[in-house]
Parts: structure tokens; C-alpha cells; sequence
């Protein structure tokens, strides 16, 4: 962010790139960085809708529906250039972007009067998506893929995840791991939840056996042997 340059982050479902972003810019407020402005699309969006939301997230307004693309790519380029508070924006699930959309924001960081980091993150084609944009490709900065963990680092980062974790032995923790965290902390999430639930039910600081094959139950997977 420091930079003002350009980042993508991009990786399969589940393996932790919000969980990252959301953590990395509450560390940022918290040492009284600038407000980020966020931008997520349900669907594909067009190169007006981008420029509308981002107009919005500058100002806290909608965008004039009278008022052309090209009047509000100048006002953007006002809002987002010096002496105003850099804000850095971030675009969640970048993959949905097409050319336009891709180049407006290409565009609007380019221009010499703005200053202001950009951070595309997206799940499964992202990096496809975005590489294919050369004009883009050139100007990435810094690109972090994010993928599953493996069978040998789960036990580590599962170990300070969660307290019911704590000491776990290392086979145990790679068992529940092939029967139904495959390596995405999103399934780990969603693991650790049901399992410190059933740990508190039953008085115990700890997982154990007991508690897994419950956990699993409850989730749908295998059974831990």
C-alpha cells in the first residue's frame, strides 16, 4: 500500500485471501492508515457500474445517473489525486472484470495526478483474467497466488489457529485434514467451529478422538480411525 502500486491476490475458494486482506487493513486502520474504499460485484459488471461504485465509496453518494462515464472518470480522477487522502482500493473478485472495467481502473491509477495503491483479489481465473491485459500484466507490482496448505503444513498454523488445537499431535491434525479440511482454511474454519462447540459441551480444553468423529459427523465427513 506503501507504494501506491499495483497487487493482485488470487487463489482457489477457502484458502484464506479475505480472511488475509480483511486482517492486513484492520492492522492498517489500527496504526491510523486511510480508509480503504472496497469494491465487490455479484455478477459481471460494466465499465459505468465500476465507475459508479467507486464514485460512491469516494464520496458516500451515488454517482448523478444524468452525468456521462466520462464526467465521472474525471471526477474520480479529481477525488483520487493529490493533495485528497490517498485511499487505497481493492477489488474483490477481480475475475469477474472484463477489458473495460479492467482498463478504467488502469486508467484512473495511471493518470500522474492520482496516487493510490490498487489490489485485485479473486478466486479461481483471476490471474487468468488479469493477465491476459498486458497494459495490466506490465504494471503488477507485487502478485501473491494463494493455494491449499499441504498434508505437512497443516500442523503448524492449525496448532496457533484455534486453543482446541494447541499441542494436537501432528498425525491427528493431518488425519482431519484429509477427511475434511483439505488444506482450505475455510473448511478448517468451519471444522474449528463445530469442534470447540462440541469441546465446551463436553468440559474440554482439547480436541480428542471422541470429539472429531462428532465434528465430522456433524459436517458430513469421514470418520477419524
Amino acid at each position: 500500500m506503501k507504494n501506491n502500486a499495483t497487487g493482485v491476490i488470487h487463489g482457489p475458494a477457502g484458502t484464506g485471501k479475505t480472511y488475509a486482506v480483511e486482517a492486513a487493513l484492520e492492522d492498517q486502520a489500527a496504526r491510523g492508515g486511510p480508509a480503504v474504499c472496497t469494491l465487490a460485484f455479484t455478477a459481471r459488471p460494466t465499465m459505468r457500474l465500476v465507475a459508479d461504485h467507486l464514485l460512491a465509496e469516494l464520496t458516500g453518494t451515488e454517482a448523478p445517473k444524468s452525468r456521462n462515464r466520462f464526467h465521472i472518470t474525471n471526477r474520480l480522477v479529481d477525488l483520487l489525486a493529490h493533495p485528497h487522502p490517498r485511499r487505497p482500493v481493492v477489488v474483490d473478485e477481480a475475475q469477474r472484470l472484463n477489458s473495460d472495467c479492467i482498463e478504467l481502473l488502469r486508467h484512473l491509477h495511471d493518470e500522474p495526478k492520482t496516487k493510490f495503491a490498487l489490489l485485485y483479489v479473486g478466486g479461481d481465473g483471476c490471474w487468468e483474467v488479469l493477465s491476459r491485459e498486458p497494459m495490466l500484466r506490465s504494471r503488477v507490482f507485487r502478485r501473491l497466488p494463494f493455494r491449499p496448505l499441504t498434508a505437512e503444513e497443516i500442523p503448524e498454523p492449525m496448532r496457533g489457529y484455534h486453543p482446541i488445537h494447541e499441542g494436537a499431535d501432528a498425525s491427528l491434525l493431518r488425519q482431519i485434514d484429509e477427511l475434511y479440511g483439505q488444506g482450505t482454511m475455510r473448511d478448517w474454519a468451519a471444522f474449528t467451529h463445530t469442534a470447540a462447540s462440541l469441546c465446551e459441551a463436553a468440559g474440554r480444553a482439547r480436541i480428542d478422538t471422541e470429539v472429531i468423529d462428532n465434528a465430522l459427523t456433524l459436517l458430513g465427513g469421514g470418520v477419524y480411525a
